[in-house]
């Protein structure tokens, strides 16, 4: 990729979250009841215009939905030195819990109004380090199968330039 379509394209990441994050709202939780009453379509959809609380989880990391679709779901964040372990890193939790978010939301977009899902298995591979200096990475799950109790998804964390820096598969539990 030239320097120029480099630039371009990381001014479209940077453009494409301060647009999310000007319509967010403020961070909170709904109750188990009240998101159940909202297809998985109503409830992303709400938080994306503000009218439902973002997740404080995307506040304390740093990340924010920027793309989905049915079976597909995608986090940009930003590392940065709150997310360092002591040896000068990124801890392997930021990077466990965006791809444990777009794996989670993936499955999401796929389930009935009135179903839910809790993770069961996580694996995560590590392929190299995240700092401070790594810019933007985005974090995009993909459902694998869907069945009537338990659903696969896989995800994976890259920057602009398509640097992979870990993946990840999670198996959830699906619910009514």
């Amino acid at each position: 990729m030239s320097s120029t379509a480099r630039d371009d394209l990381l001014a479209q990441w940077h453009a494409a979250e301060q647009a999310i994050r000007e319509r967010l709202g403020a961070p909170g939780s709904l109750s188990l009841a009240e998101v159940s009453a909202l297809s998985p379509a109503q409830f992303f959809e709400g938080i994306s215009r503000g009218e439902l609380p973002s997740p404080p989880i995307n506040t304390l990391m740093d990340f924010v939905p920027v793309q989905w679709s049915e079976g597909l779901f995608i986090f940009q964040g930003n590392p940065d030195g709150r997310h360092y372990n002591p040896l000068g890193s990124v801890h392997g939790g930021y990077a466990a819990t965006l791809l444990d978010s777009c794996m989670g939301c993936a499955i999401h977009t796929r389930l009935k109004q009135g179903q839910g899902y809790t993770t069961l298995d996580l694996r995560i591979s590590y392929v190299r380090a995240l700092t401070e200096l790594t810019g933007p990475v985005r974090a995009e799950g993909k459902v694998v199968h869907l069945g009537r109790s338990t659903a696969l998804a896989e995800g994976r964390i890259y920057d602009v330039d398509g640097k992979l820096y870990a993946t990840g598969s999670t198996t959830c539990m699906i619910f009514s």
